[in-house]
């Protein structure tokens, strides 16, 4: 295995690229996520700088595995589990053709293999001291703006995130994945891991499983990964300059261990 560097980083394999395999990752508990090793000091760092503001961050999703993406995936296609159109309106899966529920699936959900919650570098985050003890967040875009609940959140990472070196891969409409202001990623991990994950590391993840729309996806498998994964906004320069420093897993102390 590649050895660590002073960030605690090291390339991703096929399997930990796919969320195959956990070798990659720490347990973290306060607040209890998943994290890639050298994502956990900074999202630590982030925490604590929110925290000092009034802002309780927390994760709503951290790692996901490969299983786990399947599991949902196969819900949604079926109409097992709600699938929504890009404005967030309830679809009824059966009425649709194939590849217009695949589209429709991927506005929201990654494909097996290709999300981003694989690597341990993305996070889902809302602000817990904005809802009342009995709720649980919806994640979706009403709650970020203004007049949510998670308004205030939203600005703060605007103005914080890259100095810890997040960002936000989907802020913006590309024609793809639908713009998640809960969403952000660790800019120097992710972004060689984006670089890692091409189409044929993604055609061999999905090879071996029972995938709903399994031909459909193989036939336009180059088109899904250009247009759902690739197409992302880019890491702020400030972001991937704060994501060098060398906050590592051996400065987490009692936070955290390893899995």
């Amino acid at each position: 295995m590649p050895r660590l560097d002073d960030t605690g980083f090291r390339p991703l394999d096929a399997q930990e690229l796919t969320g195959r395999a956990r070798t990659h990752l720490l347990q973290l508990e306060s607040p209890r996520c998943l994290l890639h090793a050298a994502v956990a000091g900074p999202f630590l760092a982030l925490h604590a700088a929110a925290a000092h503001d009034g802002i309780d961050l927390r994760p709503a999703s951290s790692f996901r595995d490969f299983d786990r993406q399947c599991l949902i995936w196969n819900e949604k296609f079926r109409g097992d589990r709600p699938l929504l159109d890009r404005s967030g309106q309830v679809l009824l899966a059966a009425s649709l053709p194939v590849a217009e529920r695949i589209e429709a699936i991927l506005a929201w959900s990654a494909l097996p293999g290709a999300s981003r919650h694989h690597w341990g570098t993305d996070l889902d985050v809302y602000d817990a001291a904005a809802l009342p003890a009995d709720e649980r967040p919806r994640l979706v875009p009403e709650e970020y703006r203004e007049g949510g609940p998670f308004a205030r959140l939203d600005a703060w990472l605007t103005s914080h995130a890259a100095r810890f070196g997040f960002f936000r891969p989907y802020a913006a409409e590309r024609g793809g994945v639908a713009p998640e202001p809960w969403h952000i990623s660790h800019a120097r991990v992710a972004e060689d891991c984006l670089a890692r994950l091409d189409a044929a590391v993604l055609r061999e993840a999905l090879s071996s499983v029972e995938l709903e729309g399994a031909g459909e996806i193989d036939r336009r498998i180059d088109d899904w990964h250009a247009r759902f994964v690739r197409a992302v906004d880019a890491a702020p320069a400030a972001a991937l300059m704060a994501s060098l420093s060398p906050v590592s897993a051996r400065e987490l102390g009692d936070d955290g261990r390893m899995v």
